[in-house]
C-alpha cells in the first residue's frame, strides 16, 4: 500500500515538472561576440532576465555567443528569418548592399549622441526600413559608441597620413569613408579585425572603445585617433535585435506582449545609452598600456567631413537610383540621430 502510494506521488512529481517545462519556452539567441563583451553581459543577458522575470519564467533564452551555433556573422541575419535560431544580435550591413535604407545612419560624421540615435535609428527603420527586414520581427535597433580610428605603427593626425595604409572598415559605406580619406579599405566583420591587426594584414580599423576591451585591441595596437568629444562620430554602425517572426507569431498573446514590452524605441535608446556608457572602460585599458592619443583639431574634422561628403552624396543618389527620395531620407536620419 506503501509502495503504491510512494508511486503514484512519484508520478504525479513527474507529471507536474512536465507540465511545468512544457509551459517553459526557450529561445535561442545567436550573436558573433565574445561572453565578455558589452552586447553580451551588459544587453542581452539583462534583457533575456527581464523577459524571464516578465513572463513568470514562461520565457527564457540560452544564449549562443561567438558563432557558437555554426556559420559567420555575414549569415546571422538569414539564421534568425529561416527559423534556425530564434533571435540574433547581428549587423545588416555586413551583407552589403541588402539593407541600404538602414546605411543613412553608416554615413560619415552622422551620429553625435548613441542613445538618442539610436531612439531615432528604432522610428526612422520602422517608417522607411520595414521592407528590408521583413520576415523578422525586430526587437530593437541601435548604434554603438562610435568608431575611431586604431593604428598598430602609425599615428594618424592629418588627412595625408592616410596614404598607403590600410584600414579595416565595417560595412560598405565605411569603405567609402576609408577609401575617400586616402586608405585603402578592408572590410571585414569585426571578429577577423584582432587578427588581420596582429598578422599585419591590415595597418589600422576602424572601432568602437566599447568592444576594444572584449577583443583586446589596445594589445594590438598603439595609437588611437578620435575626434572630440561631443562633436560627431567619424563613422557608426546600425545593429538588429530581431526575432524570427513564425517564433514571435507562435506565442500566446500574454507572451507576445512580455516581447512588446521589451521592444521599441526606449529599449533601443537604453542599449545605444549601454555602449556609450562602455566606452570609457575601453578607453582606460589603452591608457593603462600607455598607448598614444590623439584628438583631432577642428579644422581638421571639417577635412576629413569635407573629403567624407562624396559619400553621402553618392547614397542619396543610389537611394533615389533605387525609387526612394534619397534626400528625404537623409534629412529624415540627420533630424531623428540629433
Amino acid at each position: 500500500m506503501a509502495y503504491r502510494f510512494i508511486r503514484t506521488l512519484a508520478i504525479t512529481a513527474m507529471l507536474f515538472a512536465g507540465a511545468v517545462s512544457a509551459q517553459t519556452i526557450t529561445l535561442k539567441v545567436h550573436h558573433f561576440l565574445p561572453p565578455g563583451s558589452t552586447a553580451h553581459m551588459n544587453f542581452m543577458v539583462p534583457w533575456c532576465d527581464k523577459i524571464a522575470k516578465d513572463s513568470g519564467g514562461k520565457l527564457k533564452c540560452q544564449i549562443y555567443p561567438a558563432m557558437q551555433m555554426g556559420g559567420t556573422p555575414p549569415q546571422l541575419f538569414d539564421q534568425v528569418k529561416d527559423g534556425v535560431v530564434d533571435i540574433v544580435w547581428t549587423v545588416p550591413g555586413y551583407q552589403a548592399g541588402r539593407f541600404p535604407v538602414s546605411e543613412a545612419f553608416e554615413l560619415p560624421f552622422m551620429v553625435r549622441d548613441s542613445e538618442r540615435a539610436s531612439r531615432g535609428l528604432w522610428s526612422y527603420a520602422m517608417k522607411n526600413a520595414t521592407a528590408e527586414f521583413k520576415g523578422v520581427k525586430p526587437i530593437l535597433f541601435h548604434v554603438h559608441d562610435g568608431s575611431l580610428l586604431h593604428t598598430t605603427n602609425k599615428q594618424v593626425k592629418v588627412l595625408e597620413d592616410f596614404k598607403g595604409l590600410k584600414v579595416r572598415a565595417p560595412t560598405r559605406q565605411g569603405t567609402k569613408m576609408v577609401t575617400a580619406l586616402g586608405a585603402t579599405p578592408v572590410p571585414m566583420p569585426l571578429p577577423q579585425a584582432a587578427e588581420a591587426l596582429s598578422k599585419g594584414v591590415i595597418d589600422g580599423a576602424l572601432i568602437p572603445w566599447e568592444v576594444v576591451p572584449a577583443m583586446k585591441f589596445e594589445e594590438i595596437t598603439k595609437f588611437h585617433t578620435e575626434t572630440p568629444a561631443g562633436g560627431a562620430q567619424m563613422l557608426n554602425t546600425v545593429f538588429i535585435f530581431a526575432m524570427n517572426q513564425a517564433k514571435y507569431d507562435s506565442l500566446s498573446p500574454e507572451l507576445k506582449k512580455v516581447i512588446d514590452a521589451n521592444s521599441g524605441p526606449d529599449r533601443s535608446a537604453w542599449v545605444g545609452k549601454t555602449f556609450a556608457q562602455d566606452a570609457l572602460p575601453g578607453r582606460k585599458s589603452a591608457e593603462a598600456r600607455k598607448n598614444t592619443f590623439y584628438t583631432l583639431p577642428d579644422a581638421e574634422v571639417k577635412r576629413w567631413e569635407a573629403a567624407t561628403a562624396s559619400v553621402t552624396d553618392e547614397w542619396v543618389k543610389d537611394m533615389t537610383a533605387k525609387g526612394f527620395d534619397g534626400k528625404r531620407l537623409l534629412e529624415e536620419a540627420r533630424a531623428a540621430s540629433k
